[in-house]
């Protein structure tokens, strides 16, 4: 079995450990559909007033996922009702098989002939959204868990310009840091279980991916940050497999101006945490609390 074989069966085994109830639909909600070769529908919580910018979320699932998956896993749609952000949650591209992929990095899970633009797909979601609503320009956030991880940092390496902050999952990135060039600094979360099999870095089609450690620390070394981090005596409990805290923030201290950069470390927790009723909550009270500040 090839190396890029064994990256796809323990991506296809991450993807079977999720398990998670749907939500109620808020009721005065719209959502609505945007046509097209790849199309994907928009969530607009029922404050919209086309005179108000509201943040825009783009959520991005894992390997063999689908957006409506994520979805239920994650439960953004009532929080995009009751903070008023509009919302899509996409679905990758089908390999022959039916596993949904992003096309990330090299190694990062397009393993098919011809190669799919993924980057140009989900800045063209921005666009569209942008076209037809009322888009604040400063939040613009992205939020990946492991495929969709990759993604989300990738598109902070490409799009800093436009993108305020991403939240990656135990999402891989680029083999060394001169692969991403980010225009401008940007606001980076990431968020790794001690626990993960990809937790100290993994090969992915044949190639050594940086774990959890070099991926925040590289993020740091690119926004300009200490490089040494500072512990927060702030904890969270985020996993609920796991009894009480386990979950450390550890934050990179002086960092360009107004640009946050932070790890939080999930003590005993796997690649696919069995999260929390404030998990959610708290990932995008910290990407609605870091809009750009370069613009």
């Amino acid at each position: 079995m090839t190396r890029h074989r064994r990256s796809s069966t323990l991506l296809v085994v991450f993807a079977l450990m999720f398990g998670a109830t749907s939500a109620l639909q808020p009721a005065r909600a719209t959502v609505l559909a945007f046509p097209g070769d790849r199309p994907f529908n928009l969530y607009v919580p029922s404050n919209y007033a086309p005179e108000i910018q509201l943040p825009l979320i783009i959520a991005l699932h894992g390997f063999a996922q689908s957006g409506d998956k994520f979805e239920k896993y994650l439960n953004i749609n009532p929080i995009a009702e009751t903070k008023g952000f509009l919302y899509v949650h996409p679905d990758g591209t089908s390999d022959p098989t039916g596993n949904k992929f992003w096309n990330a990095t090299p190694e990062c899970c397009d393993y098919q002939i011809p190669k799919v633009d993924d980057d140009a797909y989900l800045m063209s979601i921005i666009d569209q959204v942008s076209q037809s609503y009322s888009v604040d320009p400063i939040r613009i956030f992205i939020i990946g868990h492991s495929n969709g991880g990759f993604m989300a940092n990738v598109l902070a390496c490409k799009h800093a310009d436009r993108i305020a902050a991403i939240v990656n999952i135990a999402g891989g990135s680029f083999i060394t840091s001169a692969q991403c060039k980010p225009q401008v600094p940007i606001n980076i979360l990431q968020i790794w279980g001690t626990k993960d099999v990809t937790y100290s870095g993994n090969h992915f089609n044949g190639k050594p991916m940086p774990g959890a450690l070099k991926t925040i620390t590289t993020w740091a070394g690119l926004n300009h940050c200490s490089k040494i981090p500072t512990t927060l005596k702030t904890k969270f409990d985020l996993d609920r497999s796991v009894a009480g805290y386990e979950t450390q923030v550890l934050q990179f201290p002086n960092c360009a101006a107004g640009i946050s950069v932070e790890y939080w470390r999930m003590s005993g927790v796997s690649h696919v945490p069995n999260i929390s009723r404030t998990f959610t909550s708290q990932i995008i009270d910290y990407l609605l609390a870091h809009p750009k500040h370069d613009v």
